[in-house]
């Protein structure tokens, strides 16, 4: 019996997915635990397991199209199968009617202005199969269709083809005519306005989540910044006699966790979340950090940071950096945080201001260690110096909370002994 295969909700507030690509096609034996998709959230482009057996006998939802979580994502069945009676009791009325229409009927496409009917055009000796949808925005659009590759059943030219169709060529106006004028002096002419490039692109799940979530952080909650400058010589020292004897590389980005995460044991109202009508102090130390993908920027979370030693912290980092990359990160693994770290030092910024992410009440931005000279014992010496920017929610961490926080930080990374022993 056929079973249909709804749009997964992959993460706590996704509300509709996209299909970045489709593993299997429509005639494909699918079995338990084969990759069906791989579905971009609000947060990630994960890979989708499929938990059903069967043959792949519909595709609800075409590779860059979306669809609300719940809906019909595809169908598995035996082969030859009857699912109209699925299609028509869970998809859109749009499906529907796509599903329901018989084959040879060909509707006036002049007086159906639809995506899912297939006209030829002879443009230029060429023959092209294109919708009446994408016809009509093409030529609002000014694209010579002739340039548009089609995605659509046999090489058929759809909407989404039109929307996404980047030019490679630059169609430069003509040059006016030239025109005769008596033998006078005239003013230089003003050159004509350069041709304009540019590609466009749309927004993926995640883009608009961080658009969104980043918005409502910076424009809901007053943010004020508080910066320190740290001696990082023994952070250094210490940092290469562990890596003579640690079987996982330590990183500084590590000993800034671990620094961190034993302040905020101290100062329990930077660890905390505003909520509205109450202020939760959370009670579990929960580090994000924060890792660039190419879609954005996901924040798995280092849960206990306070009780993992160094090696365990730089362990999971790593684990966690590698899954990002891998698109394998789940749920469970960016949820949770109560405290989060951005650090760009390693692309060389010296400095910079990060916006808080909720439903933290603080966010500490951490820039590249520098050689530069210092005053020590009255003599300049050269020393490696960092600077940290702590962001706070005026409406739950006042200044100097938040000073007596990064106080705590300075001491234990100026000497990472003491969080050692």
């Amino acid at each position: 019996m056929a079973e249909i295969v709804t749009m997964p909700r992959l993460s706590d507030t996704m509300t509709e997915g996209t299909v970045a690509k489709w593993h299997k096609k429509v005639g494909d034996k699918v079995k338990e635990g084969d990759i069906l998709a791989e579905i971009e959230t609000d947060k990630a482009t994960m890979e989708f397991e499929s938990f059903q057996e069967g043959v792949l006998l519909y595709i609800g939802v075409e590779e860059g199209g979306s669809a609300p979580v719940d809906s019909i994502l595809a169908i598995l069945g035996h082969e030859g199968e009857d699912i109209s009676s699925l299609i028509s009791g869970g998809a859109s009325k749009e499906t529907v009617a796509k599903a329901e229409m018989p084959k040879e009927e060909k509707p006036d496409p002049q007086k159906l202005d639809t995506d899912d009917i297939t006209e030829e055009v002879e443009t230029n000796g060429r023959r092209i199969k294109i919708s009446p949808l994408a016809r009509r925005l093409a030529k609002e659009k000014g694209i010579d269709i002739t340039q548009v590759k089609g995605t659509g059943e046999g090489g058929r030219i759809v909407k989404r083809d039109i929307e996404n169709f980047k030019p490679s060529v630059v169609i430069e106006k003509p040059a006016k005519e030239e025109v005769v004028r008596p033998a006078v002096q005239e003013a230089p002419s003003v050159p004509a306005a350069a041709s304009v490039t540019y590609t466009e692109e749309p927004v993926s799940q995640m883009r608009k989540t961080i658009a969104r979530r980043l918005a409502e952080s910076k424009f809901s909650a007053p943010h004020f910044y508080l910066t320190v400058e740290i001696d990082m010589d023994k952070a250094v020292e210490v940092r290469k006699m562990l890596n003579e004897i640690s079987d996982v590389k330590i990183s500084f980005n590590d000993l800034v966790i671990k620094a961190a995460a034993l302040a905020l044991k101290k100062h329990p109202k930077i660890n905390s979340s505003w909520l509205g009508d109450r202020i939760r102090y959370n009670h579990d130390i929960n580090i994000g950090v924060a890792v660039a993908v190419e879609e954005g920027l996901l924040v798995p979370v280092i849960r206990h940071a306070d009780q993992k030693g160094l090696s365990t912290i730089a362990a999971q980092v790593r684990e966690f950096a590698q899954k990002a990359k891998d698109k394998k990160l789940q749920p469970a693994d960016w949820e949770g945080n109560t405290f989060t770290i951005s650090n760009l030092g390693m692309f060389g910024i010296d400095e910079f201001t990060a916006i808080i992410n909720p439903p933290d009440a603080c966010i500490m931005a951490v820039g590249g260690i520098k050689q530069v000279p210092v005053v020590k014992n009255g003599e300049i010496k050269v020393g490696h110096v960092m600077k940290v920017t702590l962001s706070c929610d005026h409406r739950v961490v006042d200044g100097a909370t938040g000073a007596a926080f990064l106080q705590t930080f300075k001491s234990l990374i100026e000497d990472p002994m003491k969080m050692i022993l």
